[in-house]
């Protein structure tokens, strides 16, 4: 079964889209509560004060994916490094994907990143049992330069013709010689979620750091992040 790690800051009050919510349907879900410690706070004194209110949201969040029809659990983690531990628990939970919760309503298309040294054939099987049966729409995206220009054209090709195997509608979009995360910005804005691999160019920023502030500020969400090494 395919499976999404949803990590929130959740004694920030981290909550989940509606649009994120309603998307994750067909999957499982593991919601990782994590909470950024202090360097001089240890783990166990946080975990005395702060756990019983972090296990009720995380407890609530998991009864809304629930009322989705998502299949979820959850995890606590008081940490010193979130990155680490977002990669540690995807790992144990063989998740094959990531979520970025983001701020959206329904999901009617969805914008799939092909760019650079990605699992291509990972991220379309993802990307089926993510829609399923529903009316969700796909566009596949590559940033190429120009002598890439053909065998990306082909890479679309294939990839949209595995997805339309599954009923599902897809178009293709292929940006030359332009900045590629710039383009991918330019295209998801107009589109409800986006699916990105682990290894696709600035994915670590996207994921960790500014570019991820970046991302929310410009109200392009959620991101589904496929792992490079999911539960295949």
């Amino acid at each position: 079964m395919t499976r999404v790690l949803v990590p929130v800051a959740i004694l920030e009050g981290e909550a989940l889209s509606p649009g994120l919510t309603a998307l994750l349907e067909p999957v499982d879900a593991t919601v990782l509560g994590y909470h950024v410690l202090p360097e001089q706070t240890p783990p166990d004194q946080a975990r005395l004060q702060y756990e019983d209110r972090a296990t009720a949201a995380l407890e609530d969040l998991v009864a809304t994916l629930e009322t989705a029809a998502t299949s979820a659990d959850h995890r606590l983690v008081f940490t010193r490094d979130r990155e680490q531990t977002i990669d540690r628990v995807a790992a144990e939970t063989a998740a094959d994907a990531y979520a970025i919760t983001g701020a959206s309503g329904q999901v009617d298309r969805l914008l799939v990143a092909l760019t650079g040294d990605v699992a291509v054939d990972r991220i379309i099987r993802f990307v089926a049992a993510l829609i399923a049966d529903r009316e969700i729409g796909v566009t596949l995206f590559l940033a190429s330069d120009e002598s890439g220009r053909d065998a990306s054209a082909e890479l679309l090709e294939t990839a949209a013709d595995s997805l339309s195997a599954h009923g599902i509608d897809v178009e293709t979009q292929l940006a030359i010689d332009v900045p590629a995360f710039e383009a991918l910005l330019e295209a998801a804005a107009a589109h409800d979620a986006v699916v990105i691999g682990e290894q696709a160019p600035s994915l670590r920023s996207l994921v960790f750091g500014e570019a991820a502030e970046r991302i929310a500020t410009e109200s392009i969400a959620p991101v589904l992040v496929v792992r490079e090494n999911g539960s295949d």
